[in-house]
C-alpha cells in the first residue's frame, strides 16, 4: 500500500483539519479585527477553506468566532481539582478575571454585543459557553455545601450571579479594570458573603 494512503488513514480526517484551519483563522482574524468587521468571506481567505464549508457547520460569523474563542479560552479557565470548594471557586475566578484582561475578554463582549441584535448568537453563547459553566459551579457550590464550607440554604443560582456577576459588569461596562487587584479581591469578599449568609 502506497505510503500517502497510509498516511491519510492514520492521520486526522479532512473535516478535522479545515474545521481546525477555519477556528484557528478566526482566532487570529478577532486578535486584529472586530466582530462587526470580521466576516465569512475573511474567515474563508485566511483559512484556505471554502465558504460552502463554513456554512455546513456554522450558520454565521458569531457562531464561527464562538467556537473559536472556546477552543483556545476553555484550557484556561477550568475549575482546578483536588482543593476545597473556596479554594476552586476562588483560583478559577481568577483564571477567568485574567483571561478576560486580553483579546479573551474583548472577543466574548463582542459576541454578547452581537447577541443583542441576533438571538441565535446570545443563544450559542448561553448554550456552548455559559450553561456548562454555570453548571460546573454548581456543583463545586454543592461540595461546599456538603463539606460545611457555605450556608446550607444557599441559592445556588443566586451565588453564582453574585460570585461572577462583577465579572462581567466590568467587562461590557469597563468603568472599572479587570485587574490583578480585582481579581484577587473579588473572590475574597464575594465568597464571605456565601460563607457568612450575609444579607446584600
Amino acid at each position: 500500500m502506497p505510503q500517502a494512503s497510509v498516511n491519510k488513514r492514520i492521520g486526522r480526517p479532512r473535516s478535522e483539519e479545515s474545521k481546525a484551519a477555519i477556528l484557528d483563522a478566526t482566532w487570529e482574524l478577532l486578535k486584529t479585527t472586530t466582530m462587526r468587521d470580521l466576516s465569512i468571506e475573511a474567515i474563508a481567505r485566511e483559512s484556505g477553506v471554502g465558504k460552502t464549508t463554513i456554512y455546513r457547520w456554522w450558520s454565521n460569523k458569531a457562531a464561527v468566532a464562538m467556537d473559536a474563542v472556546l477552543e483556545k479560552l476553555s484550557p484556561e479557565i477550568q475549575f482546578p481539582q483536588g482543593l476545597s470548594a473556596t479554594e476552586t471557586i476562588t483560583q478559577q475566578m481568577m483564571a477567568l478575571i485574567k483571561a478576560f484582561c486580553g483579546d479573551y475578554g474583548r472577543i466574548v463582549a463582542q459576541i454578547i454585543a452581537e447577541g443583542q441584535a441576533c438571538p441565535e448568537t446570545l443563544e450559542r453563547y448561553r448554550d456552548r459557553f455559559l450553561y456548562p459553566r454555570r453548571t460546573a459551579a454548581k456543583a463545586i457550590l454543592q461540595q461546599g455545601i456538603e463539606r460545611g464550607e457555605f450556608d446550607p440554604s444557599l441559592d445556588p443560582e443566586l451565588a453564582i450571579d453574585i460570585l461572577y456577576g462583577p465579572i462581567y459588569f466590568r467587562l461590557l461596562v469597563g468603568h472599572l479594570p479587570l485587574d490583578r487587584q480585582f481579581a484577587e479581591e473579588l473572590p475574597q469578599w464575594a465568597l464571605k458573603v456565601l460563607e457568612t449568609n450575609e444579607k446584600l
